[in-house]
């Protein structure tokens, strides 16, 4: 059989694959946070333009990938230009009374770049096929600071 018209059996038999979404040209977004009880400068509110990359690791679908980059995207957007804060930040009600609770997340844990990238990785899970079996997500806040899972 030729090069490249191998029967689809064996596409879903070739095992484990990996995708890496951003590797070279990472996502950006902007987003604001603070680090609600800490003692330095990241305690007042500021933002970053936050670079993410993604890998997928799991079997190919029926349409021929492991994941649509689409679906990765838009988890990912859903954090473009909002604020995000740990719950039980005053700054909250402060967005809320000013009209602006839309541009909010409001997180369980402070808004660092490494509970980001935890945060992404669990939801990447949750909504992902279940052809994936594992994702691992680097978040890099400056070009000093980049947190992620290392697998």
């Amino acid at each position: 059989m030729p090069l490249g018209q191998q029967p689809t059996s064996a596409l879903h038999d070739s095992g484990e694959r990996t995708l890496e979404v951003g590797k070279d040209r990472p996502i950006r977004i902007s987003s604001g946070h603070r680090i609600l009880h800490h003692d330095g400068k990241c305690s007042r509110p500021h933002g970053h333009n936050y670079e993410i990359t993604v890998k997928v690791t799991g079997t190919l679908t029926e349409e021929g990938w492991i994941v649509d980059k689409g679906d990765i995207t838009s988890v990912i957007s859903e954090w473009d230009h909002r604020f995000l804060l740990e719950k039980g930040d005053p700054l909250i009600d402060a967005f809320e009374q000013s009209g602006d609770a839309d541009a909010l997340v409001i997180l369980d844990h402070p808004p660092t770049a490494e509970v980001m990238g935890v945060l992404l990785e669990e939801r990447f899970l949750e909504e992902l096929p279940d052809s994936v079996s594992q994702v691992s997500v680097q978040v890099s806040e400056t070009s000093e600071l980049c947190a992620g899972a290392t697998y």
